[in-house]
């Protein structure tokens, strides 16, 4: 993710200073930037931020504290630690819930479970937060139902210890926190871009290179709000950066390994359709669309019957790795590539070879 810029202009300092969410669908937290005022008397800084910003609990000020996710001068601090005038400090929080949550039974795939955290394999198909248009259906209301009120949050606060994201049609890893504070460490693992994440995506074409790395900035597209762009002019967009090695290739089409240096909204799906080669089956950025031209009879009805085994795009988030809340020890995860994927995987083995 792209490090924020301070601003040092007191009469913002009580607002957050950016928000990654609707924009990033990888990371989901709020920073916040205060600049203490000159005439600040000495007080606990969890007094301080409680009074200073809006609809904030005083637990949640202590278990971000206790997470070090607020910083003083740039150095972690204590929650006894007294503020003075003209510190400045920086608040990462996980963002908020947007809507109520109403529980339903929908199964999950959890491939990990202990007492602080969850690692669910996430399906095709499955919305991952409720938003406009999909209210209900979604993991968190799964989360709801299976969490229940053992995971301590308030529903009007906290998303079910959802940390990040992906698109509803990838599949793979996502990382769940059962406590408020392992939410608040694992916020800023991923806000630190410490968190290792991989994804397998199913490209068009033949890359030149065995490794490379996509940079462009990612915006919402001008013309369409739905879809991302990559734009030329630096000002606009956010910066983006994707790193890639190539794991097969099938003459006409390449299996990489993605690795996410900035987690912006369709980045590996909008940065390969932006050097050329659109995801395979990827509707929204023209990877359903047969790009390649037909090199023996039937290829078209070859890549149509691909598409209908995999009708959506060839993404899969398949490793994740961070530092376990609690035991402060590195855990990876790894997941399988899900039937879909893998049959078309092998109908290419088979054309190409």
């Amino acid at each position: 993710m792209a490090k924020l810029s301070h601003k040092k202009n007191s009469l913002l300092s009580d607002k957050p200073e950016n928000i990654v969410d609707r924009e990033d669908n990888e990371v989901m937290y709020e920073h916040h930037h205060i600049v203490v005022d000159k005439g600040q008397s000495l007080l606990r800084i969890d007094k301080f931020l409680v009074n200073r910003i809006e609809s904030v609990s005083r637990n949640k000020i202590q278990n971000a504290i206790t997470a070090g996710n607020v910083k003083v001068n740039e150095k972690i601090v204590k929650p006894n630690y007294k503020v003075k005038p003209e510190d400045v400090i920086t608040v990462v929080f996980p963002y908020p819930a947007e809507f109520e949550v109403v529980p339903e039974n929908i199964p999950l795939n959890i491939v990990f479970e202990d007492d602080d955290l969850l690692i669910i394999n996430k399906p095709a198909g499955l919305v991952v937060h409720p938003g406009y248009g999909n209210y209900t259906g979604t993991m968190v209301n799964a989360l709801a139902y299976y969490l229940g009120e053992s995971a301590g949050f308030d529903d009007n606060n906290i998303r079910h210890g959802l940390v990040h994201r992906i698109d509803k049609d990838t599949t793979g890893l996502l990382v769940i926190a059962k406590t408020e504070l392992a939410l608040h460490k694992l916020a800023k693992q991923f806000f630190d871009k410490t968190v290792e994440r991989t994804y397998y995506a199913l490209v068009w074409g033949n890359l030149k290179d065995d490794t490379g790395t996509i940079i462009g900035n990612v915006g919402r597209s001008p013309r369409d709000r739905r879809i991302m762009t990559v734009f030329d002019d630096a000002e606009k967009g956010k910066h983006a950066v994707t790193h890639y090695r190539v794991l097969k290739r099938f003459q006409y089409t390449t299996l990489v390994a993605c690795n996410l240096e900035t987690g912006r909204t369709h980045q590996i799906r909008i940065h390969f359709k932006h050097i050329g080669h659109p995801l395979f089956g990827d509707k929204t950025y023209g990877g359903d669309q047969i790009v390649q031209q037909a090199p023996f009879p039937k290829f078209d009805q070859f890549v149509k019957n691909c598409f209908s085994t995999l009708p959506r795009q060839a993404l899969h988030a398949k490793t994740l790795g961070f530092i376990h809340p609690t035991t402060g020890k590195f855990v990876q995860f790894d997941s399988e590539l899900p039937e879909d994927f893998k049959t078309v995987l092998e109908k290419w083995e088979k054309v190409s070879s």
